[in-house]
C-alpha cells in the first residue's frame, strides 16, 4: 500500500514567511511616515489659508476682524454682538470650520503675534510648542 502525502507548509516555512512580511512592512512604515506628516502639515496650512481669506472678508464686511471673544466661530455663526449686524451673511463666512488634520480646532488669536491675526494649529500633540510633527503650524510656518 503506497503512503499518502499531504502537501502543506512546515512550520519553519511559514515563520519565514512571517519575519520577511513583518520585515517588509516596517520598511514600508518608515518610507511613508515621513511623507504623511508632510501632507498633514500642507493640508494644515491650506487649511488656515482658506480661514484667513473668510476672516478679510469679514473684516471687509464688519469693519475689523472678529475680537478675541468672537473666535473663529464668527466667521460661521453669528456672535450677536456685531458693528453691522444686518451685513452679515445669513450662511456666514466660510461653509464650515475645518478641524487640522489631527482632529483639533484652529486656534484664534487677535491681535496676533505674527500679524493682525493668527491661526495656529498646534500639531499632532496639540499642545503649544514642539519638534517634528508637534510643531506650531501658522501663517508664518515656511
Amino acid at each position: 500500500m503506497k503512503k499518502l502525502l499531504k502537501k502543506g507548509f512546515t512550520l519553519l516555512e511559514l515563520l519565514i514567511v512571517i519575519v520577511i512580511m513583518g520585515l517588509l512592512t516596517s520598511l514600508v512604515s518608515f518610507t511613508l511616515i515621513p511623507i504623511l506628516n508632510d501632507a498633514n502639515v500642507q493640508t494644515a496650512k491650506t487649511d488656515i489659508k482658506k480661514i484667513e481669506q473668510a476672516m478679510l472678508m469679514f473684516k471687509i464686511n464688519q469693519g475689523s476682524y472678529p475680537t478675541q471673544q468672537q473666535g473663529i466661530k464668527s466667521l460661521n455663526e453669528n456672535p450677536g454682538n456685531l458693528k453691522k449686524p444686518g451685513k452679515y451673511p445669513s450662511d456666514g463666512f466660510i461653509n464650515k470650520l475645518p478641524e487640522d488634520p489631527w482632529g483639533n480646532d484652529y486656534v484664534y488669536i487677535y491681535p496676533g503675534r505674527y500679524g493682525e491675526f493668527d491661526i495656529i494649529s498646534y500639531g499632532a500633540d496639540g499642545q503649544p510648542g514642539g519638534e517634528g510633527e508637534n510643531a506650531d503650524i501658522n501663517s508664518s510656518t515656511e
